[in-house]
């Protein structure tokens, strides 16, 4: 009885182990980060991340900044340089 009892045990165990490295590889690519098509970022400036708010989009640089733009037309509303850390 104990013996079954570990079998299925290890068993569970082993499902439970295969389900995470399956369900975790299974992630998007950082690097297959897509802005929406009306956005156009200026010359040399590689997206660190993004997100999408009411009308707006945030892109933050790889040069420490925050890009806001109009969602509707893509237009640049705002730029905010992040200062570096004392």
């Amino acid at each position: 009885m104990v013996t079954a009892l570990m079998a299925v045990m290890i068993l569970g165990f082993i499902m439970i182990v295969a389900m995470f490295v399956i369900r975790l590889n299974d992630r998007p690519e950082r690097d297959a980060m897509v802005l929406p098509d009306v956005i156009t970022l200026p010359e040399g400036v590689k997206p660190q991340a993004f997100t999408v708010g009411r009308g707006w989009v945030a892109v933050v640089t790889d040069d420490d900044r925050i890009l806001i733009f109009d969602a509707a037309d893509g237009t640049l509303r705002q730029s905010v340089t992040v200062a570096p850390r004392p």
